[in-house]
């Protein structure tokens, strides 16, 4: 039967049930701003605020109010091309294949371009698993357009030419050579084979050059592993799909661990079926793969590594006290091969994992290698050594920043001053900047030429897509120069690419690999096996740590990295999976703890979230004023804090959170000996997950025991899990579908578009947000906005916890329980609750009850399916949002663009060049909400039009369902028999949000299936 389990947001709803109710009523949560849209101090004498019964008395429903609308539409003045570029339509985009890289993340994409200008960032589907873009890949189209970038080259602080800055470290390159000094560039991993090249070339020039790499989030714990047992500082790559049961002890794997990029294929295991991976996460913090796994056992650190000990011991013959680690090694040995073991935190840990799945012969293990990190502790430890011994006399940093990112930054920020030389490669005024004798601003990945071997058998290409914005050069570029001579005619960096491409390709042509934006290659990294690791080793290590009081992990969020964007509004804003958060990192805190440590977290009067603040101490090490978020599912005795916020000098964007890098020494994510003080005053957090209430809670995100959709009929009368809908009477009862009050749409003439969303693939993992962001000109609208139930996305992922069985009467007389023990029951969930994540757009209702109270009608339905707005109909209402029960619309509130309070990405010209013209920038006071990107199915239809063809299933798209790497959203024509969309449709675990009011959406979901049997037992 479907599950009757409590399904709630937060603690604070679970604690309320009445908390909907309140919410519902207080959609606004501020009063209307009329003065701003008025400009009238005379009608706003009174101190009281202005209630919306005021604004509509001053605006009405006449006609003044759509001429103020009409009014705020800007004047934009066009300068024509004086000679049109052969490449360019004006009004059709280009598209480029290139690979984005920025020192953490990598990716195989397609840049859409218009009229010259990259506007979006798309998966290169050619490319397979490497062709999936994450949230931040989607978002990186906007640092493109960063305002607080370095734009021209400094010298000793001040502006100054190449020409100059040339001199100046050609001058310091020979006196350094000269003394015998030693040539250091610090650069993030950088795994290009012409760069690697090139710095050979360098080298040769200079002799006592030296390339040593350095990453804010190096990877150290697991290529010390991956060194210890298949001999190479290279991360295995792993294949899920064929995989039935996957461990993890602290690993997110959905995340950034190995270097990320599982996703595809674990949802592709994840079908329902009988063979369904089945997933186990041990972990301390609630992470995102810990919200996807099918059972999660919360331990403190250091109570994980014991039970990752335990299995081994288990798997190797050796007894197991543990009653977790025995169970899992039971599943281990059923599942044998088709069994992978995940583990991160240490080296020990990650040895012992790599040495399970050497057990079991894991099929999981491909052999191929991730290139893509390169730290080497030891390596920068000597250069450290170097440096403070006075041995370096020239320093290249490569857009890397230790000062900020490293446990002992100061300690390197002192060692600079015993440097001759400083250039630093940079993209922000951060703290490198302002320690440089010399600044050379490094050019965006979308404005430069670049090569990288991110994996065995690949070679991929990066290629500009615009000419350079400001006065930059990447650093090849200043190779070149500092190798050849200023004015050379060997410095032009493409030919040299190009030139080395060829000994990669083999037989692959450059113009194709460039076409492609990547090629398959042997020339490309060798592959893993099995060579060693010291077992006995790592278990001691494992043993010997001993636990403590408290213990914290450190992590990467999904929005925010290593911070590498750090000022990225896009990312800065979008809500956390798991806390759904925005503009914050905190320190996570498990339920009892905040009870027993005196840490709260409080709604106020507007239904704002609030947080104690702390101050955190870590090995002597003190971060003062950290923020609490009571997190459902940590571990007692375990905090969790994520890095890359804190940022100071690097844009205004960037300077929000506490930088948790003086904590973390590069290799361990697990720490002991934690200490935290309470001190006076909350901190006022930025929260998403209450703000947007669906009418009738029971059923909005549905599961179901694997067990269950296997042996039981979906549609049972008695134990169904999926039935469907009846309206009774008191003599019979008909199909909900059968019943409406409306006439039926013709929709059999063209295309009738379908979004299906699969609850069982989605992972929570945002990319669809941000592609839905950037392809529709959705703004960002700040904290402070945030706080205010403001936010403006179109698309919003709901996190739902769900506990256990709701308790009844009749069962509770049954089982004996009192109402202590069923209040226990019922709270319990707070510990380490279940988790579903559900993207809601607009549903594109048949029936739409908003397009019924439109007094002008602004909004109506079209024949394909797509529930329309007229912006320069809407004179902003609200009807529309207040009649609809999923709580899609959004109320322009203000002007974003040209707006200097919300200085993010709207208000300044550069900002403005990501903009898609193909959207309308919306202005104040109207309605806008999720159009199912009708400008994209549109072009479709008239592309394949010229051509005189029907349109392919597959090509009709949404900005969400490209973007998806998990195939969770699948956008399609009804219409079309053969349709992916269609098949779906006639799917058991199909279901519509809400359907027993009536509203026939366009969008339908699929019931999320656990593969575990369902235990309701107290």
């Amino acid at each position: 039967m479907a599950s009757n389990k409590i399904q709630f947001r937060s603690i604070h709803e679970l604690k309320d049930p009445a908390l909907n109710g309140k919410l519902a009523q207080k959609e606004f949560q501020n009063e209307i701003p009329v003065d701003e849209i008025l400009g009238d101090d005379q009608l706003l004498k009174s101190d009281s605020g202005t209630s919306r019964r005021d604004f509509l008395k001053l605006l009405g429903f006449s006609t003044a109010a759509v001429t103020l609308a009409a009014c705020e539409a800007p004047v934009i003045k066009s300068i024509p091309y004086v000679v049109k570029p052969h490449s360019i339509v004006p009004g059709v985009p280009n598209y480029y294949a290139s690979t984005y890289f920025d020192g953490f993340d990598v990716a195989s994409v397609l840049v859409k371009t218009r009229e010259g200008r990259p506007i979006k960032i798309e998966p290169n589907p050619a490319a397979g698993a490497m062709g999936i873009t994450s949230a931040r890949t989607q978002a990186s189209i906007l640092s493109l357009y960063d305002n607080d970038k370095v734009k021209q080259p400094k010298l000793n602080g001040k502006d100054e030419t190449f020409d100059k800055v040339d001199d100046y470290v050609l001058n310091a390159l020979t006196q350094a050579q000269g003394a015998g000094k030693r040539i250091v560039v610090l650069s993030h991993s950088f795994p290009s084979p012409t760069f690697k090249k090139l710095f050979s070339e360098f080298k040769t020039k200079y002799p006592t050059a030296e390339l040593v790499t350095y990453d804010a989030y190096p990877y150290g714990a697991s290529l010390d592993a991956a060194q210890e047992v298949f001999g190479q500082r290279a991360l295995p790559v792993y294949d899920l799909s064929g995989t039935q049961l996957v461990v993890s002890f602290q690993a997110d794997f959905l995340g950034d661990y190995n270097g990320g990029g599982l996703e595809t294929t674990y949802a592709a295991a994840r079908k329902p079926g009988a063979n369904m991976l089945k997933h186990i996460q041990v972990e301390s913090n609630m992470s995102l793969s810990g919200a996807n796994s099918d059972e999660r056992i919360p331990m403190k650190p250091s109570e994980v590594n014991q039970t990752l000990l335990a299995v081994y011991n288990g798997l190797n013959g050796g007894g197991v006290n543990n009653p977790a680690a025995a169970k899992i090694v039971k599943e281990l040995q059923a599942k044998g091969s088709s069994a992978v073991v995940f583990a991160d935190g240490s080296k020990a840990a990650q040895v012992l994992a790599h040495l399970i799945n050497q057990k079991l012969g894991s099929t999981a293990f491909t052999g191929k290698a991730n290139l893509m990190k390169e730290f080497d502790g030891a390596r920068y430890q000597e250069f450290l050594n170097w440096m403070n011994a006075g041995q370096v006399g020239v320093l290249i940093t490569n857009n890397v920043n230790p000062i900020y990112s490293s446990n002992k930054g100061q300690a390197f920020k002192g060692g600079l001053g015993k440097v001759n030389a400083v250039i630093a490669v940079a993209d922000k005024k951060n703290e490198m900047y302002k320690a440089a004798h010399a600044v050379i601003p490094v050019a965006n990945w979308l404005e430069s030429w670049g090569d990288l071997t991110p994996q065995s058998g690949v070679y991929a290409l990066i290629q500009p897509t615009i000419q350079k914005i400001y006065k930059s050069r990447q650093i090849e570029e200043s190779l070149l120069v500092w190798i050849n001579g200023k004015n050379n005619t060997n410095n032009n960096y493409y030919e040299y690419l190009k030139a080395n491409a060829a000994t990669m390709l083999g037989g692959t042509s450059f113009n194709k690999a460039l076409y492609n934006g990547f090629a398959a290659t042997a020339n490309a990294g060798a592959s893993l096996s099995y060579t060693g690791g010291n077992a006995a080793q790592a278990a001691t290590e494992l043993a010997n740590l001993k636990p403590s009081d408290y213990e914290l992990v450190l992590y990467t969020k999904t929005s925010m990295g290593d911070g590498t964007q750090a000022n990225n509004p896009w990312l800065q804003e979008l809500p956390d999976p798991i806390t759904r958060l925005a503009w914050d990192n905190y320190l996570t805190v498990s339920p009892d703890d905040a009870k027993k440590l005196g840490l709260e977290n409080d709604l106020n009067a507007r239904m704002q979230l609030d947080g104690s603040r702390v101050n955190l101490t870590v090995n002597g090490v003190t971060l003062k004023d950290v923020p609490v978020f009571v997190q459902p599912g940590q571990a007692d005795g375990s905090f969790g804090l994520a890095l890359g916020y804190g940022k100071s000098n690097s844009g205004k964007i960037a300077e929000t959170g506490v930088n948790a890098y003086p904590l973390f020494d590069g290799a361990n994510l697990t720490l002991s000996n934690v200490k935290i003080e309470k001190v006076s005053g909350m901190h006022e957090f930025a929260g998403m997950q209450l703000q947007n209430t669906l009418m009738g809670r029971y059923e909005i995100a549905r599961e179901v025991s694997l067990e269950d959709f296997i042996n039981v009929p979906f549609d049972d009368k008695l134990k169904g899990w999926n039935k469907p809908l009846e309206y009774h009477t008191l003599t019979e009862s008909a199909p909900a579908g059968k019943i409406t009050l409306w006439d039926e749409h013709d929709d059999t003439d063209g295309p009738h578009f379908n979004l299906s969303v699969d609850l069982n693939a989605c992972t929570g993992c945002g990319a669809c947000i941000i592609a839905c962001q950037a392809e529709n000109n959705v703004p960002v609208v700040g904290k402070e906005e945030i706080r205010m139930s403001r936010d403006m996305y179109w698309l919003r992922i709901d996190r739902y916890y769900s506990a256990k069985e709701k308790i009844h009467t009749k069962e509770q007389v049954e089982r004996g329980l009192n109402v202590p023990q069923v209040y226990d029951i019922l709270i319990e969930p707070a510990k380490n609750p279940d988790v579903i994540f559900q993207p809601v757009m607009c549903q594109h209702c048949n029936h739409a009850p908003c397009e019924t109270v439109c007094p002008v009608a602004a909004t109506s339905h079209g024949k394909q399916g797509q529930n329309q707005m007229a912006y320069n109909r809407c004179i902003g209402t609200r009807y529309c949002a207040n009649n609809c029960p999923y709580k899609v619309r959004r109320f322009n509130w203000f002007t974003y663009n040209l707006n200097d309070k919300f200085d993010f990405n709207q208000n300044n010209d550069l900002g403005r060049m990501v903009l898609n013209p193909d959207v309308v920038v919306r202005t104040r006071g109207v309605m806008e909400k999720c159009s199912m990107c009708i400008q994209m199915t549109q072009n479709t239809i008239l592309e394949a039009k010229k051509e005189g063809r029907r349109v392919a299933d597959g090509e009709f798209q949404t900005a969400c369902s490209q973007a998806c790497g998990t195939g969770a959203m699948k956008f399609g024509d009804m219409n079309d028999k053969k349709s992916e969309v269609r098949k779906l449709y006639s799917s058991n675990r199909r279901y519509t949000l809400l359907e027993e009011i009536g509203t026939k959406p366009n969008v339908f979901y699929h019931t999320k299936v656990r593969n575990r049997r369902e235990d309701n037992k107290v």
